[in-house]
């Protein structure tokens, strides 16, 4: 099977396609989503968050919530609201956030190559969250959520997808975020043998988000392999449904920490402890860190610069080199008593879009103990842990801006 290949998808038309677009299932709680999705009957949240449309309290892994999200589902085709290409295709995809714009494309990832690592990931998943992505496949028998990848440099494909997004569009939306969304199909088959040739040139993609979705894709098309005596490897369910942008174009914003407490620690012996290990300056406005070892930290209403000792950072391990790990190994652990920032309570994480204020609004209210800044993780960097077979700690990269749901969904026939 190829790298990636076209497929047949299924599309709101562009009467609908401002009101299907919807954010990413696992960016909003259920509050959120219900408030976005109001006024909205074909709002794609329906389908990704289904529990938005039963009683308040729902279990949202409980089987009347897939059960709704494949009703919801069926509904929009039924309506005609979600309709299918006749052929299969590619998709140009643009995204367009301020001054910001890159242009990826739509594909059918080979689950294949998934499996023995030329798609490459950097991430560890949860089998609670897998088992969740699993449910909602098998529901609506479709891949709804795409993956978000990465290429590394080429140069020809950038140029035909820019060409192709020349055209006019198939579907041209502004979210509710203000980010623009543009789609574009190309169906002739000489350009989709050329692209498929571009990316079996390549030798790997990588994960930037969406390893849970991926995972998962992978799981039901092993299941049905195993289901399927006929099995042929051209099935739907060998490809899982994902944007590939060029890595140069992509951004990333820092993940920022916040902790509740102090882990019994006064301000001042706090500081003390920080200081074995890190430089601190005072600063009269917030910090956003200039270089690898720097970190903001917000603090009973002041704000300090940190700076990691040099002493500190040699290592020759790529993921204990990154920032993230930097500020766990050397203030969350022995400081703080964060061990397991997946899964202790006393740590939350921050999106770099939500800004420095947001730190701030956190601590001064009391929720938080205080909060640090970190610079955002290098595209080269993410690469490069994934090559060396690593793993990132959880909420290493905040990409922005987010791929929209609905827009594009993969049917498994």
């Amino acid at each position: 099977m190829h790298l990636a290949r076209p497929s047949a998808a299924l599309r709101p038309g562009q009467a609908y396609a401002a009101e299907v677009a919807a954010p990413p299932y696992d960016v909003l709680s259920a509050d959120e989503a219900r408030s976005r999705s109001s006024g909205k009957p074909w709002s794609f949240l329906r389908v990704s968050r289904p529990e938005i449309d039963l009683p308040d309290g729902t279990d949202p892994h409980s089987p009347d919530v897939y059960a709704k999200g494949a009703e919801n589902f069926r509904r929009m085709i039924d309506c005609g609201v979600l309709v299918r290409d006749a052929m299969p295709c590619f998709y140009v995809y643009r995204m367009v956030m301020g001054a910001h714009s890159q242009t990826g494309i739509v594909v059918g990832a080979s689950i294949a190559d998934y499996d023995t690592g030329r798609i490459r990931k950097h991430e560890s998943t949860r089998p609670d969250k897998e088992d969740d992505r699993v449910r909602h496949i098998e529901a609506l028998n479709a891949q709804t959520g795409p993956a978000l990848l990465v290429y590394p440099a080429a140069p020809e494909l950038d140029e035909l997808l820019e060409h192709a997004a020349a055209a006019e569009p198939a579907t041209d939306l502004i979210a509710d975020s203000g980010v623009r969304h543009t789609v574009w199909t190309i169906e002739d088959g000489q350009s989709q043998a050329r692209i498929t040739r571009l990316f079996d040139a390549m030798p790997a993609l990588y994960i930037a988000d969406g390893h849970h979705r991926s995972a998962a894709a992978s799981r039901v098309a092993a299941a049905r392999r195993k289901a399927n005596p006929a099995h042929s490897g051209e099935e739907s369910y060998n490809a899982f449904l994902a944007v590939a942008f060029p890595h140069h174009r992509m951004k990333i914003l820092p993940y920022n920490r916040v902790v509740a407490d102090l882990n019994g620690l006064t301000r001042d012996q706090f500081l003390v402890r920080v200081a074995e290990r890190f430089t601190i300056q005072s600063s009269s406005a917030a910090v956003s860190p200039e270089g690898p070892g720097q970190f903001g930290l917000y603090l009973a209403g002041s704000w300090y610069r940190l700076a990691l000792k040099a002493s500190r950072v040699a290592t020759n391990d790529l993921s204990t080199r990154l920032d993230v790990s930097l500020l766990a190994d050397h203030l969350l652990v022995p400081v703080l008593g964060i061990n397991d920032v997946r899964r202790d309570r006393r740590i939350d994480f921050v999106g770099g879009v939500r800004g420095l204020e947001d730190l701030e609004r956190r601590v001064n209210s009391g929720e938080m103990a205080c909060a640090f800044s970190l610079c955002a993780t290098r595209m080269e960097d993410l690469m490069a842990v994934a090559d060396a077979g690593q793993t990132m700690p959880p909420k290493s990269t905040w990409f922005e801006p987010k791929l929209a749901d609905g827009l594009v969904s993969h049917l498994l026939d």
